[in-house]
């Protein structure tokens, strides 16, 4: 086992983590696929409105790859199929029936303790709708499964402070993790299994895990590891799945069936249950905060997490990747006398307010504190880089147009933490200026 000590990042101390106690919600009336918010794909339906569908039936496919499937995560009828802008798919819902069945999937030759096919088991996972589980660096999109990485990244921890604990999506779910990595190991040359080391270990056999980290946010993230791993430039298209979604592809290895369950985190300081619920993938927002939100009209909802989520509506449903839905002030109002105050209750990363001080969790809202302004050149941003680029030249170039200057920068090995926007002394959204200008490159050269 590997010990790394990532040196770069910042502290998150933001009031509203999750408690490890789980509930099981109650089974919703209605769930949802949102391809609109699946990074990259071109989705092509497969259904139309009224159509019966079990767990498991195809609702849509990747136009680029046609192989690659979405299935439908309940079984019932297609209720209605809600478009956006230039006619874009933004949900397909169903209303599920009492008695849900199940598409069987043949996955008997994979019983054993014999190497698979390597073919085999893409293909599987292609059929069973699991494969979009499994992304490729440097641009997170669904991983092309023509090319053989050499590193294939599983990060079970999460320093982001509202994202599900891997305590509680792991206990009693181990023998699954186990299956899920022994197929992983045939889609790479390496599997490296990520986590904190003061991870506590609940029956996971100690060679499992194959790097621990010690760090600040975002040290868990396979793009950190990978800068402190690679030894060339090959190495840089690895592929990474997260912990919970690892029991998904253990889960449909085991029964044959396609996977739905999901333990998602209610967080958020204006959460009144901070916990896990064991749900199922596209359950409605609402059913996971109904009668636990205090103070609603003044809440932003977020879905997938603070600094890499996005604002939600509670009549939506969960991504197919989200596992959290979080609850923090809107923020915005100004405070009399603002100026001075000390701010010991206020999360800042600058040294100049006495939080720096304050080692309790502290209440954050949405609000910038601020307008945006020209970059003075801080140097914040490179500060707590985790992968050592320099933002604020990168972001020059980028504005400038020029792209070649930009990777120069290492614009393509930024991991999105988000980190950069939040530092910021000038509210520059740096994170995602670097996210939409990877996108517009990625998508120029495919």
């Amino acid at each position: 086992m590997i010990l790394l000590n990532i040196k770069k990042g910042f502290d998150l101390n933001i009031e509203g983590t999750p408690l490890p106690e789980l509930a099981e919600l109650n089974k919703p009336a209605f769930v949802a696929s949102l391809p609109a918010i699946i990074p990259f794909i071109k989705p092509k339906l497969l259904v139309k409105q009224g159509d019966m569908v079990r767990i498991g039936s195809k609702l849509f496919i990747d136009k680029r790859n046609p192989d690659i499937k979405f299935l439908s995560p309940g079984s019932g009828k297609i209720e209605k199929i809600n478009y956006g802008s230039r006619r874009a798919v933004n949900e397909i819902i169903i209303k599920l029936d009492n008695n849900e069945e199940y598409v069987e999937f043949d996955v008997n030759k994979f019983s054993g303790n014999k190497k698979y096919s390597r073919d085999d088991i893409i293909k599987s996972m292609m059929d069973g709708g699991i494969w979009p589980f499994i992304r490729e660096l440097p641009f997170r999109d669904i991983a092309v499964p023509d090319f053989m990485p050499k590193a294939l990244i599983v990060s079970i921890d999460n320093k982001e402070p509202f994202q599900p604990d891997p305590q509680v999506y792991l206990k009693e779910e181990i023998n699954l993790f186990k299956t899920g990595i022994s197929i992983l190991k045939n889609l790479a040359e390496n599997v490296y299994v990520l986590t904190s080391k003061d991870f506590i270990n609940i029956g996971m056999a100690d060679n499992l895990v194959t790097h621990k980290f010690s760090g600040r946010y975002p040290a868990d993230d396979p793009g950190v590891l990978l800068h402190h791993i690679r030894k060339d430039s090959y190495e840089n298209r690895a592929w990474y799945i997260n912990g919970q979604d690892v029991l998904l592809l253990g889960s449909f290895f085991s029964t044959g069936r396609y996977p739905v369950k999901r333990i998602v985190a209610l967080a958020g300081s204006l959460a009144k249950k901070r916990m896990h619920f064991k749900t199922r993938i596209g359950v409605p927002i609402n059913n996971i905060i109904e009668g636990r939100i205090a103070d609603e009209n003044k809440a932003r909802l977020i879905a997938g997490g603070i600094f890499r989520g996005y604002t939600a509506s509670r009549e939506s449903f969960l991504g197919f990747y989200e596992t959290s839905v979080a609850f923090i002030p809107e923020g915005g109002k100004s405070e009399t006398f603002g100026f001075l105050r000390a701010g010991y209750d206020r999360p800042s990363y600058s040294k100049t307010f006495l939080s720096y001080f304050n080692r309790l969790p502290l209440t954050t809202d949405c609000s910038l504190h601020g307008e945006e302004r020209a970059c003075v050149n801080c140097g914040a941003c490179a500060k707590v880089c985790p992968v050592d680029i320099l933002p604020q030249f990168a972001f020059k170039s980028i504005a400038a147009a020029d792209i070649e200057e930009s990777l120069s920068h290492g614009m393509l090995d930024c991991v999105e933490c988000g980190l950069c926007s939040y530092v910021c002394t000038s509210k520059i959204d740096l994170c995602g200026f670097f996210k939409n200008a990877k996108q517009a490159y990625y998508k120029d050269r495919a």
